[in-house]
């Protein structure tokens, strides 16, 4: 019976010996692995990735005006379509297409035969009364007619000098003239021919000034206002000067944008209406740096801008503003004064990396531009 205790004590002494070891956790202090661990501790760490290398530079300061673009055509600055008050038959038409004229130069006369002699008439009238009235005032005043009567050939001469008027004017319904100066740029109609009330006469055009028309964005409409100077490049590869004489206030509702308008000298009407036409407006300089296009790139977030190092060498992002587009490179606006700017490697790393910067030399950034 003693023998039997023994054992059941030793059995239950290596149960509870076991269980008070699992209970430590200390599992990697048996054999060859414990005594590994205590020699060399830093072997049961996980080993760090390598500080990435990246190439920044600290670009020059520039101020540069604001470039603002737009897709446009060109119109005339009047534009009238005459037509004739009465109808007749054409008996002048001293005018053909292409022709300059001068405000108030005849464009078209009807035959108005009956017209013209009604005005003569009305003339002869006149001078008729004229002389009547003068010998009535020199009897007035020698004292041989009464006043009244003078009055009453006064009174005559006043009615026809009225009719005189209103046959001129009966006249003149015959006649078409130009309101303004300009060029006849269509004439649909022939010398003899009869013509309605309100028939199309000649279409005139005055294209000096030319106007360039556009659409400018909501975002940009800030940075332009009248009196600024404009560049205009035609579709046949002109580039003519203008100033900015108009900006709507008033958004179209379709693309929530202004029309606005260039005036550009056209002294010799070499410029046409409805030429296509890409128009550049410069706003007033701003801040910024020229860098290459390269440089750009896209945010976690998608958003456009440039990464950089800050002095704790950690990789930034800053969104831009496209100032403009050069042959030398992007003009970007809204970058800080003192921001390192990564131009080698900045797709490779995101923002809060730690990385190791270095300058780079004028090779880099010569490839860098000609990409």
């Amino acid at each position: 019976m003693a023998k039997v205790r023994f054992h059941k004590l030793a059995a239950i002494g290596v149960l509870i010996g076991f269980a008070v070891w699992m209970g430590t956790g200390e599992f990697s202090s048996v054999g060859s692995a414990a005594t590994e661990v205590e020699k060399n501790p830093a072997a049961s760490e996980q080993p760090k990735a390598p500080t990435r290398t990246v190439a920044v530079i600290t670009p020059a300061r520039v101020q540069h005006a604001r470039a603002i673009r737009m897709s446009g055509q060109t119109e005339a600055d009047k534009r009238a379509v005459l037509a004739t008050r009465v109808g007749g038959v054409i008996a002048e038409l001293p005018v053909k297409q292409g022709q300059r004229v001068k405000a108030g130069d005849l464009v078209l006369m009807l035959d108005a035969e009956e017209k013209s002699a009604a005005v003569e008439t009305a003339r002869q009238i006149v001078v008729q009364r004229q002389a009547e009235a003068e010998a009535q005032e020199r009897l007035v005043k020698t004292g041989n007619s009464p006043k009244l009567q003078a009055d009453i050939v006064r009174s005559a001469l006043a009615q026809a000098r009225a009719q005189l008027e209103a046959a001129q004017a009966e006249l003149a319904r015959n006649e078409v003239k130009a309101p303004f100066d300009g060029v006849i740029d269509r004439v649909p109609v022939e010398l003899g021919s009869s013509i309605m009330a309100g028939g199309e006469v000649a279409t005139l055009l005055s294209l000096d000034p030319i106007i360039a028309k556009g659409e400018i964005s909501e975002r940009n409409l800030r940075y332009v206002k009248t009196g600024d100077e404009a560049e205009v490049r035609l579709v046949n590869g002109e580039v003519v000067q203008g100033t900015v004489r108009f900006i709507s206030r008033d958004a179209s509702a379709a693309t929530r944008t202004f029309r606005i308008e260039i005036a550009v000298p056209n002294a010799e009407r070499a410029i046409p209406a409805g030429m296509t036409a890409e128009i550049v407006v410069r706003a007033q300089p701003t801040d910024a740096v020229v860098l290459p296009r390269s440089v750009v790139t896209l945010s976690a977030t998608g958003d456009l801008g440039i990464r950089a190092v800050d002095k704790d060498s950690k990789v930034t992002f800053h969104p831009i503003d496209l100032v403009d587009d050069t042959p030398n490179g992007l003009v970007l606006g809204g970058i800080p004064a003192d921001a390192r700017i990564i131009v080698a490697g900045q797709d490779l790393v995101s923002e809060g990396d730690m990385v190791e910067p270095v300058e780079a030399d004028a090779e880099t950034i010569r490839k860098l531009a000609a990409k």
